[in-house]
Order: C-alpha cells, then structure tokens, then sequence
C-alpha cells in the first residue's frame, strides 16, 4: 500500500513537473535586430506607443496630450512630425478619490496629464489610444471629431475585483483593436498585469461575458545584465496581428503570441540578447521597451528611455539619450509557428 501510495506521489510530482516545465518553456529563439534609429523631433520624449497607420509610422508620447507623431525615416534618423488633435473633457472615470489625485499631481509634475500609453488604428484610419491616468480610450478618426470611446461601467469595476488597475502608475499600459474596429483588447500594467476585452455593438462599447480575460501577479528576475532582481510581471502593450494578440513583456524582454478569447500564451520570442549588448543597455535595473506593432515582416519596438522629467531622456551605453525604434524580423515560419 506505502508503495502504490509512494509511486502515485511521484507519478503526480512527474507530471507537475512536466505541467510547469511546459508552461515556462515558450521562448524557444532570439529575435534578429535588422535596425535601429534614434528619434528627432520628439521634445517631450518618452515614446509610449508605435502603430504604423495610413502608410506611415507613428510614435506617441506620454507627456504630449495633444499630438501624434509621423515618423519618417531620415539619413539613419526616424524624423518625427507631430500632428495637433484637441481632446475633448475626459469623461468620469470611476477611479478612487485618491488614485484621481495622485494621477493630476504626477501630470502637473512631469507634463502629460492624460499620460497616454499604447497606440493601434484599425483598417479605416481610426487611431485609438490609451489614457492610463484616466483608464480610458480615445478615438481619433480619420474624419471627424475626437472622441472619447463609451467604455462599459462593469469594465473597471471587473478588473479591479481581479486585482488589477489598483495601483499608482500601473493603470492602462497598451491597446490593440482589430483591422474590423469591432474587438478591443486593453492591459493592465502591473500588480496584476493583465487583459481586456471589448466588444462593439451598433456604436456601443461591452463585455461578452466577462471583461477580464487575464489577470495574474507574482514576480520574474530581470535578465542578469540588468540585476537579475525579482520584479513584479508587466505587460508594456499589446498588438494584433493575423487573429493573434501580442504582449510586449519589458521586464522579461520578450513579445508573446497569446489567444484572444482567453489570453493564455502560446508562444513566446526574446530580444534580450539585441538589447541588452553593452552598447544598447540602460543604467536601469528594468526594460525600456515600452511600444509594440506586428506585422508579416517583423515587429517595431519603441524604446522609452525617459526619466520621468518633461523629455529628458537617460543614455544607454554608446551615449545614445533620444529615444530608439528597433526593427526585428519576424521569426522563421513567420509569427504563427513556434521556431
């Protein structure tokens, strides 16, 4: 009897084991940097947001509440170009008294009082982007006025049951909205970090089922050139591509191709070792990636490397201080194989 009981014991530890082995085994190859451009013209800085719209790049920047950047692509520099847009008044956000004044003292501060995080457009032009200080999305169309989109009131009110959206500064951290403009993905930064999903109706914004379709904490270490310290999980933004959704992981520096319906990971793809080379590596014992888009041929990165101080950015080991967009390939077999 001990000894069925002993083997049952280690047959059930074998398959924990191979259960975790699976679920931390996605990253199975390096990304190939194919370029790297610094970015002029942005003053404010602090890239938040890359989306490539209309035959063009554009960069965002969370201390700019009135402008998009078109970037173009200059002697071996990325010119930006900034385009004006006028916000209308922000609609009530439900956030706590207390998280509303820390978010409008921390504007005042650093510049940037929507704190606009994460960039995507759908195929007609429409550009949306994410307000973390207000959790809440506005829409510039490619005809008409700007507008803030009717986010569902059960939206923060799930997500917040879920653990996430509760801390300073972790709100709303990147967005993606399909070619169709009819599915709507959100993420939570940190502490949890998480997911989102919305669904449009005639012109009204829900939740099928429930809003949340991640949320999940606990801790990873850093790469060891920047410390190797145990940090909390993030997501830095989120791209669609080819009915995929894709999570850039700053911390773990890597992009992983997760289901839309319900978020799990499917697979996941590194750019550590093309960041974190002397030459490229911030002072800072975190990822800097901070903007993703997807498309057939790679993907584009957008470094933020501010300091949180109205554009003044930190240098990375080679002096570099503007901000950078990198250039990766897509994986061989393209972004939905495992290689």
């Amino acid at each position: 009897m001990k000894a069925g009981l002993g083997l049952g014991l280690c047959l059930g530890l074998l398959l924990s084991w191979l259960a975790a082995t699976a679920q931390a085994a996605p990253v199975t190859s390096e990304l190939k940097l194919l370029a790297e451009q610094p970015v002029a013209g942005m003053p404010s800085g602090n890239l938040s947001g890359l989306a490539w719209c209309g035959g063009a790049l554009w960069a965002l920047s969370d201390r700019d509440d009135d402008r998009l950047y078109r970037l173009s692509s200059e002697q071996g520099v990325w010119q930006a170009q900034a385009e004006v847009f006028s916000a209308p008044a922000v609609p009530v956000s439900g956030l706590s008294w207390g998280q509303r004044v820390r978010n409008d003292l921390s504007g005042l501060f650093r510049g940037g009082s929507l704190d606009f995080e994460g960039l995507s457009c759908d195929a007609a032009g429409n550009r949306y982007l994410a307000s973390e200080a207000h959790v809440a999305v506005l829409k510039i169309p490619s005809q008409g006025p700007v507008s803030w989109l009717a986010l569902p009131p059960n939206l923060l009110r799930e997500a917040r049951a879920s653990g996430m959206l509760l801390q300073f500064n972790a709100l709303f951290e990147g967005l993606a909205i399909d070619p169709a403009g009819k599915r709507l993905w959100l993420a939570a930064e940190r502490q949890n970090r998480g997911l989102l999903a919305l669904h449009k109706q005639a012109e009204h914004w829900s939740c099928k089922g429930s809003c949340v379709l991640l949320s999940e904490d606990g801790e990873i270490a850093a790469p060891a050139p920047i410390g190797g310290k145990l940090q909390p999980k993030d997501f830095a933004d989120l791209a669609f591509f080819n009915e995929k959704l894709f999570t850039l992981e700053r911390l773990a520096h890597q992009i992983c191709r997760r289901n839309p319906q319900d978020g799990s990971v499917e697979h996941c793809w590194s750019f550590a070792a093309e960041a974190l080379t002397e030459a490229r590596r911030y002072a800072l014992p975190y990822g800097v990636a901070e903007a993703l888009w997807i498309d057939a041929d790679g993907a584009w990165l957008g470094i933020d490397n501010g300091d949180g101080m109205f554009g003044s950015g930190r240098a990375r080991g080679d002096g570099e201080a503007r901000p950078i967009v990198w250039r990766f390939a897509a994986p061989s077999g393209g972004w939905g194989g495992n290689l």
